[in-house]
Parts: C-alpha cells; structure tokens; sequence
C-alpha cells in the first residue's frame, strides 16, 4: 500500500493526504523554478501560530561548482567508469551463459553414462557444479577488482550486511594497496585532508573508517599528537551535556520531544541492532540531547536514521565481526559504548550543522532540494519527467524521504555507509552532491517507471524500489552518474534552468 510520507515535522502536513496533490481530475500546474504561488508548506505554516525565526531561505537554486574543473575531462571520466561497467556486465552474463550451457552437456553426458545410476550422477555432477562455481567465482571476483576506478571492494553476492562491504575477510591485491595508501597517509603528523578526500571518494577500507570518517567529518584534528586530547575533551563535554540535560527528558515541556524519540528508534533499520535496549539507550540519549542543544529545530523524524551510520562504523572499530547486525553491543565494555556514543554524537552534529535548514519549521531546506530535483530530472530526462507529471505524481510523495532520510530508506545500511563515504570527501556532500545522487537514482528506473500506467502502482513503486541486493557496484555506477550530472549542470547553469 501507498504509505504516508515519513519525517515532515509537522504530523498534518503530509503531501500525499494533501487536496491539492492527489486531487483527481485535474491536471497539476507547471511550477517555475522560482515558487511565485503559494506551497503547501507555506498554507500550512499560515494556519500556526508558532513563532520561528526562518532565517534567510533566499539561496540560489544551485552554487558553482567550487573549482575549477575542466568538465570535459571530468564527464569523460564518468561515461567511462559507466562503460566499463556495462561491458564487466556483458562479458559476466556471457560467461554465466557458456557456463550454463556446459553444465547442461556435462550432465547430459554423465546420465547416459550411468544408466540409470541416480547416486553416482548426482556425486559427479555435485563435484563439476562446485568446481565450476568456484571458478566462475575467482574469474568474477578478479575481474570486479580490475575494473570500476569508484570500486574499492567487490559487490555483495547476497543480501547479507557486511559494512567493509566485502564477503571475505581476505583482501584483494588492489584492496591491499588502497588499504597501504590509507595508512601512509594517516600516519603522518598531519593528515593531508586533501588527499584523503580524494583517496576516500571511491570508498574506504573497513578497517580505516571510524578514524577517516572522524577526519574527513571534522571531528578530528588534522594533527596526530592532537587526536587523543581532543577525543578526551569533546567525550568529556558530552557526558556532561548528558548530566545537565538528560534527566530533563520527562518534564512536561519535554515530553513531546522524549515521547516522540521513543517511538521513532524501534522504527529504525537493522531490525536486530534497533531491539537491543543498549543499542535504544544509547539512541535515546544522542537524539534528546541534540535537540535540546538545537531549539531551532529540535527532534524531527529522520534524525534517528542519521544516527545509525555512525554508530556502526563506530562500533567496528572495536570488534572484528564481519556482521555487527548480529552483535550483541552489550558485551562491549562500558568504557568502549561511552567511547562510541560521544563519537556518534558529534559526528552526526557535524553532519546535521550542513543541512539543518532541512530540519527547522516548514523544513524549507527540503523544499528547495525537492524543488531542484524536479527542474533537474525535466533536463536530464524529459520523459520520465513528463510520464510523473501526466499521472499526477508529485516529487514530494517519494522525494521527500529520499531528502529527509538521505536515501537510507531506499538502500541497505550496507550501501548507505559506503554512500557516505562519498558524500564526506565532496564539498556540501550531503547537501549539494546528494541532489545529484537522488536525480541519478530516479532515473536509474526510468525504464520501470515509464513500464507503470496507473498512479497508485507509480506511487507504490518509487516508495518501494527494490534495491534489497545493492552492493558495492551498483553504488559505484550511481555515483559516477551523480559526479557527471554535477559538473554537467553546476559548471552550467542555464543548462539546469528552463
């Protein structure tokens, strides 16, 4: 079913219950790219009475580009990380298909061989099929790790979680050097930013992350001999935010806020992490005492996801499991949970400082990203744009969770950390960049979309993308897509107006 739109912070306002957004029979007006008519959200910020301070929501559509880059160069890069990836697609398929086929002799061949003697048919033929798959394996995984610059690890087989993003924990030769890179350059007595940025963009070995994403964050000085002193202080100034304010949590002009929290961390994904009261505990905390440190916005639905991430990575730098889903957090030492819980803190505070127009009254951050989306996939893909617009389905009944949540609904955790990864070495990466990334995703089932005639089954589908056995490679593409639409339409802007 159709499901109600998840994070606006006010529970009446939600596009998809909205008159004016479903109403049959009536065809939608064009929207400029500058709103001149009143929004939804404007109606329904005119029928409170709360008073916020908005601020100044006049920014433009879309900055320049920071640099200076030749786009030629960079586009060029793109098409081929996409090209390379079509063929590794072809040649697998092949391969599969001549694989199949030898199967199908082979076992031809050893039925008429035994005559009629089921046991040994099946040994043999067990025997050729696991050697095979074995084979095809090797060739498969070898031939990832050649190809795809965005590609630090080969993709997942199944849908099974695993945050270094590999099913094994032996490296590849290719994983090896980039993981000898990261340390060189993080054992320096200071971190060039620069260069991790631009060795991270195409992801981060699992067991450099928690400190990469500290750096690359800001939560985390440059400087080697620094590092120690200011975990200590800034894990210190957190628990005493947590001794001045946490017991605040149920008085009356809090318990909205504390009650909401409540409800919305059982909503959250992994399932097994989310049901361990530790694992609750800690949310609890991070998430209430933000908003108590941030009234501009304070607790909104979709913050709680931001925490999960973070936390993972987190924990990963303590325990060397490959599946954290299935780890039981409580066995950590107290000491180690304290560590993990002030580093997920500041570190999603750090994330939420870039984007918190998305979280304040009426989220006019989410407005203008949702806005932007709109004008952008009507240049890049006029037709789906078109086929959306003719079954009158508006982008704020799907894209408003991709904005609010970062997508972390529409891909496993597994491909949201690996995402991040990219978005923490980009400037404005979870801001600027993720509209790129979201334009690129909506157009990545352009054929499944424009396949749907009906506005309940488009609606059903774009809510419910069936994106469960992402991986690694499926993410690279993604972003080598967003990378080229954003040094297309940044370094162009009247290509990105009507």
């Amino acid at each position: 079913s159709i499901q109600h739109v998840y994070g606006a912070q006010h529970p009446p306002f939600d596009p998809l219950l909205h008159g004016t957004l479903i109403k049959p029979g009536s065809k939608p007006p064009t929207t400029p790219v500058k709103l001149k008519k009143v929004s939804t959200f404007q109606e329904f910020e005119s029928k409170t009475s709360d008073a916020w301070d908005l601020g100044d929501d006049d920014d433009e559509l879309l900055a320049i580009a920071a640099e200076n880059l030749n786009t030629e160069v960079v586009m060029e890069t793109a098409h081929k990380v996409i090209q390379n990836h079509s063929k590794l697609q072809e040649q697998h398929k092949f391969q599969e298909e001549h694989l199949q086929e030898e199967k199908q002799l082979e076992s031809a061949e050893l039925t008429s061989i035994a005559c009629g003697d089921n046991r040994l048919v099946k040994s043999v033929s067990e025997g050729h099929t696991s050697s095979s798959s074995d084979n095809a394996s090797e060739n498969s995984s070898m031939q990832r790790s050649q190809s795809l610059p965005q590609t630090s690890t080969p993709p997942l087989v199944s849908g099974m979680a695993d945050y270094n993003t590999s099913v094994t924990p032996a490296l590849t030769e290719r994983e090896a050097s980039r993981l000898d890179k990261f340390k060189q350059l993080l054992v320096g007595p200071n971190t060039d930013l620069e260069e991790l940025r631009k060795l991270s963009w195409s992801g981060i070995p699992k067991r450099v992350r928690p400190i990469a994403w500290k750096l690359l964050s800001g939560y985390l000085p440059a400087n080697v001999d620094r590092r120690d002193s200011t975990l200590k202080r800034k894990r210190k100034e957190y628990f005493a935010f947590v001794e001045q304010y946490y017991d605040s949590r149920n008085d009356e002009n809090h318990q909205d806020t504390y009650r909401q929290i409540h409800i919305d961390i059982p909503r959250m994904s992994p399932e097994v992490l989310r049901l361990q009261p530790k694992v609750t505990e800690i949310f609890e905390r991070i998430l209430f005492i933000w908003a108590i440190r941030h009234p501009a916005s304070g607790y909104v639905q979709g913050i709680n996801d931001l925490v999960t991430p973070f936390f993972v990575v987190f924990v990963c730098e303590y325990i060397e499991e490959e599946e954290v889903e299935n780890f039981d957090v409580s066995s950590l030492p107290e000491e180690v949970l304290q560590n993990i819980e002030a580093d997920s803190y500041w570190c999603m505070s750090k994330l939420l400082d870039g984007i918190q127009d998305n979280y304040t009254f009426a989220q006019p951050g989410i407005q203008k990203k949702v806005k932007m989306l709109e004008e952008l996939v009507s240049r890049i893909d006029e037709q789906v744009h078109r086929h959306l617009d003719q079954h009158e389905v508006k982008y704020l009944q799907f894209a408003f969770r991709w904005m609010n949540n970062l997508l972390m609904r529409e891909v496993p955790l597994r491909c949201t950390i690996r995402l991040w990864d990219t978005y923490q070495s980009e400037p404005e990466g979870f801001s600027h960049f993720h509209l790129y990334v979201c334009a690129a995703f909506l157009v990545r089932w352009r054929k499944e979309i424009l396949e749907e005639k009906d506005f309940q089954e488009l609606l059903i589908f774009l809510q419910n993308l069936p994106t469960v056995h992402w991986g690694n490679e499926e993410i690279s593409v993604l972003l080598a897509e967003a990378y080229r639409l954003k040094f297309a339409f940044a370094d162009a802007p009247n290509h990105y107006k009507k």
